[in-house]
């Protein structure tokens, strides 16, 4: 009841996660915690630039290494699933593009995240002056009270005007 996801997809999801277990653990997944180097070898995570962030974002590790229970696993396929809103959607987004967890996106988070975007190879890296210019123009789209930062509102507002970001912002198993 706490998911978007549908009985059939909770079980297969249970039985991807138990799969992230080495065979002896596979009985208890439910109590078990998977590393994150783990979670990292799904197909649907391997390709995407914000893996780790991901990790981070949905993880409830005490420790901080990002591993993750059944019900970090649930949480993030459900935010990631076509049944989500738009809202829940665009709220981890924030989260997973708040690089240093401050609440907003500044200019430092938003560099990041271009990088993650175009790759971080030399021939696909921006130039200062193209990073600066790209930075400008987003801020100057999304930064509404014009405090130099994109709050969640803010960032909440742009992502509204995206018809395809919910299509876009999703993990299929």
């Amino acid at each position: 009841e706490l998911t978007f996801l549908s009985k059939r997809e909770i079980l297969l999801a249970y039985k991807r996660f138990s799969e992230l277990l080495p065979k002896e653990e596979r009985e208890n997944a439910r109590t078990r915690r998977v590393p994150k180097s783990h979670i990292l070898t799904l197909p649907e995570l391997r390709a995407n630039p914000f893996q780790h962030r991901i990790c981070h974002v949905f993880s409830t590790s005490e420790a901080g290494d990002d591993s993750m229970s059944f019900e970090d696993f649930l949480d993030m396929l459900s935010v990631f699933s076509d049944s989500a809103t738009s809202d829940i959607k665009s709220h981890y987004a924030f989260r997973i593009f708040d690089f240093d967890n401050d609440g907003t996106l500044d200019r430092k988070d938003l560099e990041q995240l271009v990088n993650c975007l175009t790759g971080q190879g030399e021939e696909s890296r921006l130039s200062s002056m193209e990073m600066e210019q790209l930075i400008q123009n987003i801020l100057e789209e999304s930064d509404i009270d014009k405090d130099g930062t994109i709050n969640l509102s803010e960032f909440q507002h742009v992502v509204s005007r995206s018809p395809d970001f919910a299509s876009s912002f999703k993990i299929v198993l």
